[in-house]
């Protein structure tokens, strides 16, 4: 257990001592809530502009921490040889994936209280109840587990800089084709259909349910997040190498 406690903390540590981590993590979407809540470059569905936006940029954190941030990291550990070090220590290798996934929950949530707090003073009040707080952690709990399959599948495959390229690559496509700050009734059907279908756009369309008008997320949502946080960290599993 003192080991487990060890790395975790050395997850943190190293996560908040990164400043590119930082930006990505903090930066990136503090600058983004207030870029689309202060201006109109994008027509947006609410009268009250950060109501929508809100939602998608809690989204967002999951999806620059849980993927980028952590394929990203781990990719780079991977290629320097640290993580075949520390998968032979006593460790092992449950514990430091164990590690790993603790210090990218307690990074979202340091995300979550920022991003959260920002919203407040742009006079966003959210919508749901007590049982709505519940429907939101849990959209947040599966859309990171989803992602940190997909992360650490790319991290396990690919060599470093391919990594990098692909997770950044990856991140933009999903922000833009997502629901995250740009609106699903601004695409076409058929795009609308396929977004749902993946983990961030079900993540966004919860959160913007939840959060933006009071309601439930749809079957659709919770099947999309599940199956993801099922078969991403299975996928991952089965291709990660450590060398």
């Amino acid at each position: 257990m003192r080991s487990f406690v060890a790395q975790t903390r050395a997850e943190i540590t190293m996560t908040m001592r990164r400043g590119e981590t930082l930006l990505l993590t903090i930066g990136i979407p503090v600058l983004l809530l207030l870029f689309f809540s202060l201006t109109r470059v994008v027509s947006l569905p609410n009268a009250h502009r950060i109501n929508f936006v809100a939602p998608g940029i809690l989204a967002l954190c999951v999806l620059s921490t849980s993927l980028v941030a952590l394929s990203i990291a781990t990719g780079f550990e991977r290629s320097s040889g640290v993580l075949r070090r520390l998968h032979v220590t006593p460790l092992g290798q449950r514990r430091l994936v164990g590690a790993k996934i603790a210090g990218v929950l307690v990074t979202e949530l340091i995300q979550v209280v920022v991003i959260s707090l920002v919203a407040l003073i742009l006079a966003w009040r959210p919508d749901g109840s007590w049982r709505g707080a519940l429907e939101v952690v849990a959209a947040l709990l599966l859309g990171s587990i989803g992602f940190a399959g997909i992360g650490l599948a790319l991290a396990g495959q690919l060599r470093a800089e391919v990594n990098l390229a692909a997770s950044n690559g990856l991140y933009l496509v999903l922000l833009l084709l997502s629901g995250i700050v740009v609106p699903l009734t601004s695409l076409p059907l058929v795009i609308r259909r396929v977004v749902i279908a993946l983990p961030s756009g079900a993540m966004a369309e919860a959160l913007h349910r939840i959060l933006g008008h009071g309601l439930a997320p749809t079957a659709a949502d919770w099947i999309s997040l599940a199956a993801w946080a099922v078969v991403a960290p299975l996928l991952a599993a089965r291709t990660f190498r450590f060398d």
